[in-house]
């Protein structure tokens, strides 16, 4: 195998954009992800027939009027957007009285992708040689050489070396789970304190038909308080054959981890409640709880109240280990921690640091 000129840690969104810009500028590139799969919290329900997208499991939007980043890398993959469904009433519960229906407004700007997030990593992706990807390839120990570089070493016991490095995990699970005896314990701190955003979230998708609460003036909106979705939105794919629901689970992991079974029961008696009889009959009804993933979501992150993340030490975007190594998970970016934007911008600005240093 040919030594990399830089490994990336991460096949999800900043991890493929680093490797892409670093390609682009002829260098040799190569991902090490430890999951199964691309794409890190952006996972997606598909057609198992066509591959065609039919939920959002992590995140859903994009506000390129506001993110500047997202809009420039929306037309550098040519992949195109639409917009969020918010025509009609929203469902209100829970918040004194029963059931009623009002207009909530549209947050301005808020845009689904054609094809969802997973188009962004797909776009990537192909952008990249076919070896250059290695899934199940986790990283566990991240150390500096003697003679100059870093050394890292595969939970298989394989040891890759490379002149640079762009570490695009979670910062919290890196801390955790890569022994790094040479980063400063005020970085290995600051990667710790950093909370995985939405680490700790389920997120629920269910599928069905047709629209049919369109046809009843709803928008397919959700504001609850009795739950066990506390905020639902319609996710109806865009030139879809299905029409589809999301929403984003308001119990703690440990009740969710507890009755998986019964948490499902209680989103379709909820949409039943808020929708109808119609919808009693979904083609599928998907969770994916976050918490469970060891790859994403670390005691800290279960221990905290969820939080909206906001910019973190400059440290954490400050080349390490003598200009070796690079932060660039979303939670890293002072634009937009822990969104699309923030793993975009985390991305290119670690390519951008490794370039202009060679």
């Amino acid at each position: 195998m040919t030594r990399p000129d830089v490994v990336v840690i991460g096949a999800g969104l900043s991890g493929l954009t680093a490797a892409v810009l670093l390609h682009q500028a002829n260098l040799r590139v190569t991902v090490l992800e430890a999951a199964d799969r691309t794409g890190g919290r952006i996972r997606s329900v598909v057609d198992p027939v066509n591959g065609a997208l039919l939920g959002d499991l992590g995140p859903t939007w994009v506000c390129p009027p506001y993110q500047p980043v997202v809009a420039d890398w929306l037309h550098r993959l040519r992949v195109e957007t639409f917009a969020q469904f918010n025509d009609g009433n929203a469902v209100i519960e829970g918040f004194g009285g029963g059931l009623r229906h009002q207009t909530l407004p549209a947050q301005h700007g808020m845009l689904r992708i054609k094809g969802g997030p997973q188009a962004l990593v797909s776009a990537l992706a192909q952008r990249l040689p076919d070896t250059a990807i290695r899934t199940c390839a986790q990283v566990v120990r991240l150390a500096a050489q003697g003679s100059g570089g870093l050394a890292l070493t595969l939970s298989s016991g394989e040891t890759i070396h490379a002149d640079r490095v762009v570490l695009a995990a979670p910062l919290r699970v890196a801390a955790a789970h890569v022994d790094m005896p040479d980063m400063p314990p005020a970085v290995l701190a600051a990667m710790a304190g950093r909370p995985t955003w939405m680490a700790a979230q389920a997120k629920a998708v269910v599928l069905y038909p047709t629209p049919f609460w369109r046809d009843a003036g709803l928008s397919g909106r959700i504001a609850s308080q009795t739950g066990p979705l506390i905020e639902a939105h319609d996710h109806t794919p865009s030139g879809g054959s299905v029409a589809a629901i999301f929403g984003f689970v308001g119990s703690s992991p440990a009740p969710r981890r507890a009755d998986p079974d019964g948490l499902r029961k209680a989103i379709l008696a909820q949409l039943i409640r808020c929708f109808g009889d119609k919808a009693a009959h979904p083609l599928a009804l998907v969770v994916e709880d976050w918490s469970m993933s060891p790859l994403i979501c670390t005691g800290a992150d279960l221990a905290e109240a969820p939080q909206h993340p906001v910019t973190g030490p400059d440290i954490l975007r400050q080349p390490l280990l003598a200009g070796r190594l690079f932060l660039a998970a979303s939670e890293t970016s002072d634009l937009s921690p822990g969104l699309i934007e923030g793993a975009l911008d985390a991305g290119q600005r670690a390519a951008n640091d490794i370039l202009s240093r060679l």
